[in-house]
């Protein structure tokens, strides 16, 4: 058995901000600027590459993913009470939807917009217990539910021609694909189910190529798949918890990289909770917009 190719370049410290729980990370082509949040020391960071300013919005409850609006200076976020529009100038929000108001242990995970500018979400279980959470579906005025239940709710990222989502069931060690059918994802069907020995699939990116490149919580690395779910390469991260992965820069070929610092020392990890960046040697897609801003 032919051992996979492991990338060449290791990423290296971005921004280091030592997140409790690093993710969600966006780039917003418009402005060259990289988003991403802290789930468990809630907040909303920013970092401009060129000219190296980096900013953080202190936000008042749990946040699992933020999506680019037509205004770059408002997001939709996903709080842990439901999706709502964030200033990011003032902090202000303005709700828009509850998902499960029904279950009040549970929170919104991660996130993704599709290029209908309809937003794909997860929600958990916050103690990460029970198997309370699933995926939705928001187009900008309705809620649909899809998938199965699952303790927590990872990814959803879109390939690149639009045609088919990935989501994660990061406790069963499986990520899914679902077939688009005007946006609606249908049934899933397994993609890949990592070993025992991998950790636990986190977040996504797909990439121009129509690869997954999948993080290992617990892990230490990316993996890049194929579309048929075999292994193309293996991307080392210098940190265990990795959390998800977006493709950046002028022409989308640096990959940025989210980690968490939950549960871990200082002193034996020390760049655990940081930003990374890494050159991937192949280019993503541009983040859509979501429709749902006025």
């Amino acid at each position: 058995m032919t051992a996979p190719l492991v990338h060449p370049e290791t990423p290296h410290v971005a921004v280091a901000c030592a997140c409790a729980l690093g993710e969600g990370p966006v780039w917003d082509h418009r402005t060259g600027t990289v988003l991403w949040v802290d789930i468990k020391a809630p907040a909303v960071w920013r970092h401009r590459p060129e000219s190296g300013d980096t900013s953080r919005l202190d936000v008042a409850e749990a946040i699992g993913f933020v999506a680019l609006t037509p205004d770059p200076e408002v997001v939709i976020a996903g709080f842990r009470s439901g999706l709502a529009r964030l200033d990011l100038r003032t902090g202000a929000t303005d709700a828009l939807a509850a998902p499960e108001p029904d279950k009040p242990g549970n929170r919104i995970n991660d996130g993704h917009v599709g290029p209908g500018g309809h937003v794909y979400f997860g929600t958990m279980d916050a103690r990460e217990a029970s198997r309370s959470g699933c995926f939705w579906r928001w187009d900008g005025s309705n809620l649909k539910a899809f998938g199965p239940e699952c303790v927590v709710a990872n990814g959803p990222a879109l390939s690149a021609d639009g045609r088919t989502l990935y989501t994660v069931d990061s406790v069963d060690r499986c990520v899914f694909a679902h077939d688009l059918e005007d946006h609606d994802p249908r049934p899933p069907r397994l993609f890949v189910r990592f070993d025992e020995g991998w950790g636990h699939p986190d977040g996504l990116a797909c990439d121009a190529e129509e690869h997954v490149w999948v993080c290992h919580w617990g892990g230490s690395r990316i993996t890049r798949f194929r579309p048929d779910g075999t292994i193309e390469r293996v991307l080392p991260v210098p940190t265990a918890q990795v959390t998800k992965c977006a493709f950046g820069g002028d022409d989308l070929s640096t990959l940025y990289i989210t980690t968490a610092a939950r549960g871990h020392d200082p002193h034996i990890d020390p760049m655990a909770g940081h930003l990374f960046r890494v050159e991937a040697g192949v280019r993503g897609v541009p983040a859509n917009i979501a429709t749902s801003a006025p």
